[in-house]
Order: structure tokens, then C-alpha cells, then sequence
């Protein structure tokens, strides 16, 4: 991965207000261990990360929306692959950040991707 990589996020359908994710799209939930799951733009899609995700993995998204490597370093949050469960994994880590520092970080990931748009977005949510 490099700066440029696009770090795709499949966005639930619960996370969408107006058109657009929300900041909650974009924080990990306590489950999630600190570690925000994402795709790797380089091996993988904007789309074709949507059909892995809702039919191989069953889990529901509206689409998909992205954030670069140097977006997310740039609030000191660490990108990398991650190829368990799949080899196109990676994440973007907040561990050890408190609550507040995690909302205030995905508020600002949240903005970067609205910036550039949806990369992908189901036909039912057109």
C-alpha cells in the first residue's frame, strides 16, 4: 500500500443521513478491537468489494466510499493489510485512542470521503 491507496469502507445502511455516510461509518465499534475494517484499493474494486461484502460475507451496505492511506496517516492513524479474513483486507487502526479522540478522528475521515464522493453504490440506493 502507498499513500495514494484507496482504503475502501462498506457503509451500512443505518450510517447513512442525507445521501452520505455518517461519521459513525468511518469510527470502529468496541467488537471491532480499535481496528476500523477496510478494503485495499489496490487489490480489490470499489465494486467488486461491494459483492464480496454482501454476498460472500452477508452483511448489508449501501455502497461503497474511500479513504486514502495518507488521509488517515495524517490524523496519526495507522493503515495496513491485514489478509485475515480475506486477502484484500486491511484496516485502519485506533487503537489506543480514547472515545473522544476516536469520534473527533472519524468525523475528519468522514469529511475526506465525503469530498470524494461514493466510489460504488448499490442499485437500490440510487
Amino acid at each position: 500500500m502507498t499513500d495514494a491507496t484507496l482504503l475502501l469502507r462498506q457503509i451500512h445502511p443505518t450510517f447513512v443521513q442525507g445521501g452520505f455516510a455518517t461519521s459513525q461509518a468511518f469510527r470502529p465499534t468496541p467488537k471491532d478491537e480499535g481496528k476500523l475494517s477496510v478494503y485495499d484499493g489496490e487489490q480489490i474494486a470499489a465494486e467488486a468489494s461491494w459483492v464480496h461484502y454482501t454476498t460472500q460475507l452477508q452483511h448489508a451496505s449501501i455502497g461503497t466510499m474511500a479513504v486514502s492511506v495518507a488521509e488517515c496517516s495524517a490524523e496519526s492513524l495507522p493503515a495496513r493489510p491485514e489478509p485475515k479474513p480475506f486477502p484484500e483486507h486491511a484496516i485502519i487502526d485506533f487503537t489506543g485512542l480514547s472515545n473522544k479522540q476516536c469520534y473527533a478522528k472519524s468525523k475528519k475521515l468522514q469529511a475526506k470521503a465525503y469530498a470524494r464522493g461514493w466510489l460504488y453504490q448499490a442499485p437500490t440506493a440510487n
